[in-house]
């Protein structure tokens, strides 16, 4: 690797600042390896290999906080999971490819400027409600977890704001699973067009990184608020590398 001291700590403080709001980075990992030209086919396995040990470790501390509730994350990962696999799946060019993670980059960059107190909403739907809703929001965010390499819980956060589904804990919690199931089935998609062009020492320190940085974050997470100053920070980064991918394509 080029860079193996820079990349690594970038990862690090990524899985760190996400973690605290029960993200995973997933987003930021793409930007990275974008910014420093991995293979585009190997991007997304990274990516979600990287989802899956900071969400792992996010989904077990916001549980045992006492945040996560099974109930209330069903509706949307019943369609995600499935759909997860077969985005992974999809084979996709790299124009189109850089298309959608600029974009997808450019949303949750846009997303992590926002106070989560400005998706809350007083309302509280139903049940059956959570079910209408959840069946194709799940399925649109799962299908794009796989193809493009994200989990998925930056955007579904924001939903069970709006919803009054959850409060801040309760969607951070919610996201970190979604994040978790949708990264271990869009990885399993993925890894039917191939396994990794990278060799293991390539992407290795980044799996160490993310999961001592997921750690520590997550910890913060599921017990004091999330650094907000950090996580604007770190979208300043993406909104950066989202519209020069953008511009290449151009």
């Amino acid at each position: 690797m080029d860079h193996p001291i820079l990349l690594p700590s970038l990862f690090f403080l990524t899985a760190l600042i996400y973690s605290m709001a029960g993200f995973a980075g997933g987003s930021t990992y793409l930007a990275l390896l974008a910014l420093f030209s991995f293979p585009y086919e190997s991007i997304p396995k990274v990516a979600l290999l990287c989802n899956l040990i900071v969400s792992t470790g996010g989904t077990w501390l916001f549980f045992r906080a006492g945040h996560l509730s099974f109930r209330r994350i069903l509706p949307f990962v019943v369609t995600s999971i499935p759909m997860a696999y077969l985005g992974g799946a999809t084979p996709i060019g790299k124009t189109l490819f850089t298309w959608l993670l600029g974009l997808s980059l450019m949303v949750a960059a846009l997303r992590m400027l926002l106070a989560d107190k400005v998706f809350e909403s007083r309302e509280i739907l139903s049940w059956k409600t959570a079910w209408v809703v959840g069946i194709p929001v799940g399925a649109l965010l799962g299908f794009l977890s796989g193809l493009v390499g994200i989990g998925g819980g930056i955007y579904l956060a924001p939903v069970l704001l709006l919803m009054g589904w959850a409060n801040s804990k309760q969607a951070a919690a919610s996201a970190s699973f979604f994040i978790l199931v949708n990264s271990l089935s869009g990885l399993a998609g993925q890894l039917t067009k191939g396994g990794f062009t990278l060799a293991a020492e390539s992407f290795l320190p980044l799996l160490i990184a993310v999961f001592l940085g997921g750690q520590i974050g997550s910890r913060l997470g599921s017990q004091r608020l999330p650094k907000v100053i950090l996580q604007r920070l770190a979208a300043g980064l993406i909104l950066f590398v989202s519209g020069r991918l953008l511009w290449g394509v151009l």
